[in-house]
């Protein structure tokens, strides 16, 4: 959950890799990457005495291979041939590629005009320390590069790394508008750098916008002598190809334009320098249409220079019809830029001189600290919980939110969805999704700078609490990506950039798999704040058209749910997409219920009853019902009320989940405890064996309740389905409060201590992830769920806010005490010290296990 504490992540987390890698389903069964063969062919010595009639001299069998393959090549292009002229024929796409028949939520008149131009530009390219980029398709880009110096050699930095081991970077502050403010210390060097835009009369679509750089160095005895200078590289890129011009002027100049161009969306556009440092300008022009790997243009070009000329800068050359402009800015730190992009220069009243002068130098110095100001005030306004916290806890919650809203990005491109048919290699097929575009919070900018449907509905539970109106334009983004089916990808890997940072086996989305549809509980908030007069009046028509407009797609993910993922008893369900054949896995995944490793049925059968998808329905149906009260003239085609009925049912709950003998809530299915992983000499079909790590089971398994207390047993209270005066209530808190079971100075873990799976690991590479570590997602959502008991009449009132108020304390002091240690936010936190739990997903197997 991308950069806070509410949505339980760090937007700048560096080392916290999850296991994402494993999000293809066991059961749609994707084979392991092999290399391919290198196909040989044997070459007979020829001498001068081979006449012409040795051409025929070839191996038989060759023939016959080739012809059989040259078959299958052609059986394989026709057969796609035909394919395509029957849907052509037909004038119909595959369902699962075709978008949901309703208007576009984006579509919408409130998405237009003012709104949409003041979200134009934007730092909406998360996977780089520091990225700018319109909300079009095919924008004009423009990032930052430094010269970074690490054990004593020369890196370039540009896309989030973990590797670069960056003490700290992230958004300090962001109001997700038009000003932010990062921090970043690259081991010796420190960097600030702040974005500010403007919108002023003159300017073309979006308005314009200024970067201001400033570089200072952390006294150290290290890196003296090659950090007394600093490098830094400027870009734009224009990604339809258009070709710049480079500025004309001196560029040793404290005022210079850099480099120029025009475009339809903006018209004519510059790009100007400003300094008062004594900077080195040098510069590198080329034409790509590879923008995912701009870095390697730079380095490419000075590893030349300094090959062919012993020189550390750019070459000073162009290439013909260039799209890409490289500056390079060097200087002895410390030293200040500012680089201001003006639109709409053609124009005859684009006064570009004036807006030039306000946005740079003195007058860019007098903005930025407006800006800053406002942000205080309003994070103040916004959050007044904030009033009761000190200095230290302000500073950690402005940068939670900074990060959040400085993480969104904005995306482009079409997802690769999984096909029933396979390759010729055995491998799985896919068809592509329609182009889409997506604005979207992000989980982590190193490691997962895409969007996550999972994670966003917890993203915006706190950005509806800053701007509704950008919570309600990402959600319906994410709304507009639903098909047909009601169905919608989980994962967006959209355009070359996002697909950079993800390995190839894992960008395919599989239609059969849902995930938590988290963004109910934003809906649910929204709706609830209506009802309880929270918003101002033109905020209430905003969100009420927005939900009118949604409702059909709403509708949709909740019939998609309640048939895809339903269970064999009335208002049961089970995720899809586990693996029963598996004997790698010492519980097989539930990857698409987002907790992944967390412990269900040893064995998966449709017999499975999951309570946490159950009461996830519940919500979906509540907000269904509710909306019903809201619009009143939308009539949905199902009676929601019965459906929050059924599922609210206290009793049959109880009847379906309830173990009254230990007194706690559960999953059911066909389960053993007696399994475990061991070294076993595996016999392949080569008669070759290999020793590997496998599961063993001891026992037959059974129909019976999965007997592993944890966050899923939390459920129902999480979404407030136990009465206040149930003594199954007072059994819930036993359990959190527990010091045996989930409690801990930091917070509560994701599974007891009791569970034979606590810390497990569950394969030979996938450490525990969901199995003690304690998530910052799933807290929230149970503190909320004690203060909501607090509050409610009943005898375990008060018991609720006193464990509230501790578990709320612990959660913000160890938030505050690993931010002020490590300078970054993390979504998940180690049970036995609170530190930032690290996991590799490739970790090895401990020595231990391979005796």
């Amino acid at each position: 959950m991308a950069g806070s504490v509410v949505g339980g992540g760090g937007g700048s987390s560096r080392k916290n890799t999850r296991i994402r890698n494993s999000r293809l389903s066991a059961v749609d069964d994707e084979p392991p990457r092999v290399p391919k063969p290198v196909g040989a062919r044997r070459v007979r010595e020829r001498t001068r005495t081979d006449g012409p009639l040795k051409i025929l001299d070839v191996d038989l069998r060759v023939v016959i291979v080739a012809g059989v393959v040259a078959f299958v090549f052609l059986y394989f292009v026709i057969s796609r041939l035909v394919a395509v002229e029957s849907v052509d024929r037909e004038g119909k796409l595959p369902r699962v590629i075709t978008p949901f028949p309703a208007p576009k939520i984006m579509d919408l008149p409130q998405f237009q005009g003012e709104h949409k131009e003041s979200l134009y530009w934007g730092t909406y390219r998360p996977h780089l320390y520091f990225g700018i980029r319109a909300r079009t398709p095919r924008s004009l880009l423009a990032g930052l590069m430094w010269i970074g110096v690490k054990d004593g050699r020369y890196f370039i930095r540009h896309v989030c790394q973990d590797n670069d081991d960056l003490s700290t970077y992230g958004w300090k502050s962001h109001n997700g508008r038009d000003y932010g403010h990062q921090l970043l210390v690259d081991h010796g060097m420190v960097l600030d750098t702040s974005f500010l835009k403007s919108k002023e009369k003159g300017s073309g679509f979006g308005g314009d916008w200024a970067a201001r750089i400033e570089v200072q160095r952390l006294k150290t005895d290290s890196n003296d002598e090659l950090l007394g200078s600093g490098h830094l590289f400027f870009y734009v890129a224009d990604e339809d190809g258009n070709a710049l011009e480079l500025g004309t002027g001196n560029f040793k100049e404290s005022d210079s334009l850099l480099v120029s161009g025009s475009r339809l969306d903006v018209g004519g556009w510059q790009l100007h320098l400003h300094s008062k440092d004594n900077l080195g300008v040098h510069y590198f022009g080329s034409k790509t249409i590879h923008m995912h790997n701009l870095s390697d243009l730079v380095q490419d070009n000075l590893a030349a220079q300094a090959r062919n000329y012993g020189l550390l800068q750019l070459s000073d050359t162009i290439s013909q019809s260039s799209n890409v402009m490289f500056f390079q800015l060097s200087a002895k730190i410390p030293f200040k830029a500012d680089v201001v992009f003006v639109s709409g220069t053609d124009s005859g009243l684009s006064r570009t001189e004036d807006r030039l002068n306000a946005l740079r130098g003195q007058s860019l110095t007098i903005l930025l600290a407006e800006k800053q100001k406002d942000f205080d005030k309003r994070f103040e306004k916004t959050f007044p919980i904030a009033k009761e916290l000190g200095e230290e806890e302000k500073v950690v919650g402005k940068a939670a939110i900074g990060n959040l809203l400085g993480g969104v990005g904005y995306f482009y491109g079409q997802s690769k969805i999984a096909s029933p048919s396979r390759t010729a290699n055995g491998r799985r097929d896919y068809v592509l999704y329609w182009p889409a575009e997506l604005y979207s919070a992000v989980p982590s900018r190193p490691f997962f700078p895409r969007g996550f449907l999972w994670d966003e509905g917890f993203h915006q539970l706190l950005i509806w609490r800053w701007d509704v109106q950008i919570s309600l334009d990402i959600i319906g983004h994410w709304l507009d990506l639903m098909n047909v089916n009601g169905w919608i990808p989980r994962e967006q890997i959209l355009g070359a950039e996002a697909l950079s940072k993800v390995p190839e086996e894992f960008v395919m989305q599989y239609p059969s798999n849902g995930n938590p549809p988290t963004l109910f509980l934003v809906l649910h908030d929204l709706i609830g704040g209506i009802r309880k007069n929270k918003f101002t009046a033109s905020e209430v028509d905003e969100i009420s058209s927005f939900l009118e407009s949604a409702s059909g797609r709403l509708e949709a993910w909740f019939q998609w749910f309640n048939t895809t993922q339903s269970g064999k008893v009335r208002g049961s369900y089970f995720w899809h997409g586990r693996d029963s054949t598996t004997i790698r896995e010492l519980n097989p995944k539930t990857l698409s219920s987002g907790l992944d490793d967390y412990p269900r049925a040893s064995h998966p059968t449709g017999d499975e009853r999951h309570l946490d998808l159950r009461c996830w329905m519940l919500l979906a149906a509540n907000c269904l019902n509710y909306m019903t009260d809201i619009l009143k003239e939308h009539k949905f085609n199902n009676d929601y009320r019965l459906t929050s009925k059924l599922l609210s049912e206290f009793d049959y709950l109880n009847e379906l989940h309830f173990d009254a003998t230990i007194g706690a809530y559960f999953d059911y299915g066909n389960h053993t405890e007696k399994v475990r992983l061991v070294w076993k000499e595996i016999v392949a079909g080569t008669n070759h064996a290999t020793r590997e790590f496998v599961r063993e089971v001891l026992e037959a398994s059974e129909l019976r309740f999965v007997p592993h207390f944890g966050y899923v047993s939390l459920f129902p209270f999480i979404m407030k389905i136990i009465p206040s005066d149930s003594s199954i209530l007072d059994k819930q808190l036993d359990i959190i409060s527990n010091k045996s079971l989930l409690w801990t100075p930091y917070g509560l873990r994701s599974l007891a201590k009791t569970s034979t799976m606590y810390m497990k690991r569950n394969t030979e590479h996938d450490p525990p992830y969901w199995r003690g570590p304690i998530w910052m997602n799933m807290n929230y959502l149970i503190l909320s769920a004690l203060k909501y008991y607090s509050t409610e009449d009943g005898p375990y009132m008060e018991r609720a806010r006193l464990i509230y108020d501790e578990l709320r304390g612990n959660l913000i002091r160890n938030v505050v005490r690993n931010y002020n240690q490590t300078g970054f936010l993390w979504e998940q936190y180690d049970q036995v010290k609170g530190k930032e739990y690290v996991l590799s997903a490739l970790m090895p197997c401990p020595s231990q296990f391979r005796k």
